[in-house]
């Protein structure tokens, strides 16, 4: 007997009213209208996101979620430098249209792999904010005092290619401005007083680190921790699954000079970040050490703070394909060293989240 097609019941429209002011993207229900001058993606159970065809109502299969986003614009005011919280950045960004010669947009990945609920425009301003931090902190961005108006036009180019290439938006403004007035310094210096000292990561060369000792009954603090860290951990593990292989499309994608030697170096990364994409794919589950043997609270706790160097790593990716997109010539030889640096540094996490027990520790 042949079936029908039948429509998805109409369902209670989500208060969409913030969307395009407080709001970016907001989940959708099956059955539900996408609301007016805005874009839907529908993302599948694998995690692979797709535009909406048209505009009517949302018809989601087994598995599926989707995401209602107003292209905007937005403003959002930035801090390049969190030791100068006066002196700011005021953005204007709009999300992009579909671009036909790519089968997957940017903004559609970031949703796919990075939202959680409805996306608020001040999560998405503090997530650009910590891109451009990091590139300003490396010296892979310029914003010298008294920028000439050629320092400005470099940073910008840079600037615009980072967030379309990290978040998949185009920056419409960006004008400096004095902050001073929003700004409360002594609260600011109450926080930084309040945020515990953090040890240094490696120890003296003349003196083996002592295993540090454990409380049998750990704190609210270190129990609320320990209660997240699973989910930390799969968030991180899936951005991971999701972009590593469209950062390696990326990277593929690279215009390279004739020459041998780039292009066996350009090989080398691609086949490392295939092996890399495999090891995500295959990664243990957080607390188990083997088959039906659980993992130890501080064991897991490793594992964590490794999974997240590797997403540290993936963000630097991504910030070094923008890059290369500007880069051609003579400038690419820096590039790729910079490409083999993180690749180590992701290569190393990786392995190392792998790990049951840490170097030195019994069962």
């Amino acid at each position: 007997m042949m079936g029908f097609f039948k429509w998805p019941e109409r369902v209670a429209a989500p208060d969409t009213s913030a969307l395009g002011t407080s709001l970016v993207a907001l989940p959708l229900q099956s059955g539900c209208a996408i609301p007016p001058a805005c874009g839907a993606v529908l993302i599948d159970h694998g995690g692979r996101p797709r535009r909406a065809a048209d505009a009517g109502r949302i018809a989601l299969a087994p598995g599926e979620t989707a995401y209602a986003f107003h292209p905007g614009p937005y403003t959002a005011d930035l801090l390049p430098f969190a030791a100068a919280p006066e002196l700011g950045l005021r953005v204007a960004f709009a999300i992009d249209s579909p671009d036909p010669r790519v089968t997957q947009q940017r903004f559609d990945l970031f949703l796919a792999s990075e939202a959680d609920g409805p996306l608020a425009l001040a999560d998405v301003g503090a997530a650009i904010e910590v891109a451009l931090q990091r590139e300003l902190a490396q010296g892979n961005l310029a914003l010298p005092p008294c920028t000439s108006l050629a320092e400005w036009n470099a940073f910008r180019a840079g600037f615009n290619q980072l967030l379309y290439m990290r978040f998949g938006v185009t920056v419409e403004e960006c004008v400096p401005v004095d902050l001073a007035d929003t700004v409360d310094f002594a609260q600011l210096l109450l926080a930084r007083a309040a945020q515990p000292m953090t040890p240094p990561m490696t120890a003296p060369m003349t003196a083996p680190m002592a295993a540090p000792a454990r409380d049998p009954a750990p704190p609210l603090a270190a129990a609320a921790a320990a209660a997240s860290a699973p989910l930390c951990d799969a968030r991180a593990l899936r951005r991971l699954f999701l972009e590593l292989p469209c950062v390696m499309c990326g990277l593929r994608l690279a215009v390279l000079p004739p020459g041998q030697q780039l292009f066996q170096r350009h090989q080398l990364l691609l086949q490392r970040l295939d092996l890399a994409s495999l090891s995500v794919a295959t990664m243990p589950a957080l607390g188990l050490a083997a088959p039906g043997m659980p993992l130890a609270a501080h064991q897991q706790q490793r594992r964590l703070r490794h999974s997240s160097a590797a997403l540290a790593a993936l963000d630097e990716a991504w910030a070094l394909l923008a890059r290369l997109q500007l880069a051609g010539g003579a400038q690419l030889a820096p590039l790729f060293d910079d490409a083999e640096r993180i690749v180590a540094n992701l290569e190393y996490a990786l392995g190392e989240r792998r790990l049951a027990l840490a170097d030195g520790e019994a069962a």
